[in-house]
């Protein structure tokens, strides 16, 4: 239901004591939102108006090119020639496979292959790299060089590689920009691939965040306002041509993915203190993804629109970079993902093990953290307290993936911990399998392709494929009746 007044102002009270006049006090107001655009802040440092074919400008900010990870079998063949154990007939039946042209989907038969090779590049043969990609060399990423980004002053001091924010403030944190900024698919001037798959699918139902800002002095001028941010369960509302309907509620509740705080505005801008633990909705594209993005030290700064009706902003803190490694590199089987996005996570660990630059482990003697900025968008909203308490709703049809992928990411979090090689879990079609099984059974070296390629096993049923069923080691469902 659309409800009419967009700003909840309460009645002023006043009162007498003794016959006399007390001061009025402030009238307290409600402005609600819902996030209708959530990206990583990186900038882009191309020409607006840049139109050589499909190719994105490397811009000021990479001059040394965005990624070109396995974009072509050059590549591809680079990466390979790495791991001195691989023989010369490996890697040239890997880049051409022999009677590739006899089989239905050719394409998609030499990405599976790629995949599968791609994803085993350690010291030794049998260690999957994207678990444990300590275990490999460092392929080289391509790292923004502009010292200009979004973001905060994090730690309060002005640092010699520190940004320099757009508005000219100095000493702006934002290294997973520095890091990651130069990544193929999250690049370009608004129209990003992966920025615009994340947005889609936030919009379309796989997650909702919400903020709700109230306080007692004016909605453009308040010196103690406060701010909430969180998950919803309700579904984003869409208008007739697919923008976000304006006004409907949404509720909040007090889950792990919530978080309050105290806030300062000033001429419609909302600065919010620096808190311990900023708690909201990681940034994800498949459900397995979905969970809760933990900022040390996070702060958030909004740039609310005149009319109250929309607004722009910034959520900034420090992420553990090992989860930001997971959450990027499994949301399904990494190989796959590079091969199809001309991505190398490989390349993206060693990036963003390089750049991290806070929450120091004093055990260690390392920082576990990268300074982040994430990018938000605001529309109009009623946000509502839940009813009664309540989790944040699980999808057991989807069960299955998100505890695969729970159980990888804590796989590789503990092989780059202890380096000692981890395994892959069960359920998360690491190394194309079994897809890869059932891709090649007509192609003439299909032998040779199962023989010397690595790729997990497991023993029959424990196994499954990408929609959840078990399988044996070879691949084939072990729960599907004969017809």
């Amino acid at each position: 239901m659309v409800v009419k007044n967009r700003l909840i102002i309460c009645t002023t009270v006043v009162g007498l004591i003794g016959g006399a006049a007390f001061p009025a006090k402030a009238d307290s107001w409600t402005r609600g939102f819902v996030v209708s655009a959530y990206e990583y802040a990186f900038r882009y440092g191309g020409r607006p108006g840049f139109t050589r074919g499909a190719e994105i400008e490397p811009g000021v900010d990479c001059p040394h090119g965005s990624t070109i990870h396995f974009a072509n079998s050059d590549q591809t063949r680079i990466a390979l020639a790495r791991q001195k154990w691989r023989s010369r007939q490996e890697i040239d039946w890997i880049i051409a496979p022999p009677g590739l042209d006899q089989v239905r989907d050719p394409a998609m038969v030499r990405v599976d292959i790629w995949d599968r090779a791609i994803s085993y590049r350690g010291y030794k043969r049998g260690i999957e790299t994207y678990v444990n990609p300590w275990a490999a060399d460092d392929p080289g990423q391509p790292e923004v060089t502009s010292r200009i980004a979004d973001g905060f002053n994090l730690d309060s001091q002005i640092g010699a590689n520190d940004f320099v924010g757009p508005d000219g403030e100095k000493g702006i944190d934002n290294s997973l920009y520095r890091a990651w900024g130069c990544d193929a698919p999250w690049r370009g001037n608004g129209n990003a691939e992966f920025g615009l798959r994340v947005n889609d699918k936030m919009q379309s139902g796989l997650f909702t965040m919400v903020v709700r800002i109230s306080g007692n002095q004016d909605p453009m001028n308040d010196s103690d306002a406060t701010v909430e941010i969180g998950y919803s369960p309700d579904k984003i509302v869409k208008g007739a041509r697919g923008s976000i309907a304006a006004d409907y509620s949404y509720r909040i509740p007090k889950s792990d993915q919530y978080t309050k705080l105290k806030a300062k505005i000033k001429n419609g801008v909302v600065e919010t203190e620096q808190v311990e633990h900023l708690h909201a909705p990681r940034i994800a594209w498949y459900f397995n993804q979905t969970g809760d993005a933990n900022f040390a030290n996070g702060i958030i700064r909004l740039n609310i629109a005149s009319d109250g009706l929309r607004g722009t902003g910034l959520i900034g803190g420090y992420r553990n970079w090992r989860d930001l490694y997971a959450e990027a590199t499994f949301p399904f089987n990494a190989g796959g993902q590079d091969t199809s996005h001309h991505q190398d996570h490989l390349a993206l660990y060693f990036a963003l093990r390089r750049n991290a630059d806070g929450m120091y482990n004093e055990k260690t003697g390392q920082y576990d953290g990268i300074s982040t900025a994430y990018r938000i968008k605001i529309s109009s909203a009623f946000v509502v307290d839940a009813d009664e308490p309540m989790d944040i709703p699980i999808k057991d049809y989807d069960l299955w993936q998100k505890n695969a992928f729970e159980a990888i990411k804590a796989n590789t979090i503990k092989g780059i911990e202890s380096r000692i090689p981890q395994d892959v879990p069960p359920g998360n079609i690491e190394a194309s399998y079994p897809r890869l099984e059932r891709r090649i059974r007509d192609l003439p070296s299909r032998d040779f392709f199962l023989t010397t390629l690595d790729r997990p096993h497991y023993p029959d049923g424990v196994g499954m494929d990408e929609s959840g069923n078990p399988i044996d080691d070879q691949g084939n469902r072990i729960d599907k009746l004969d017809e």
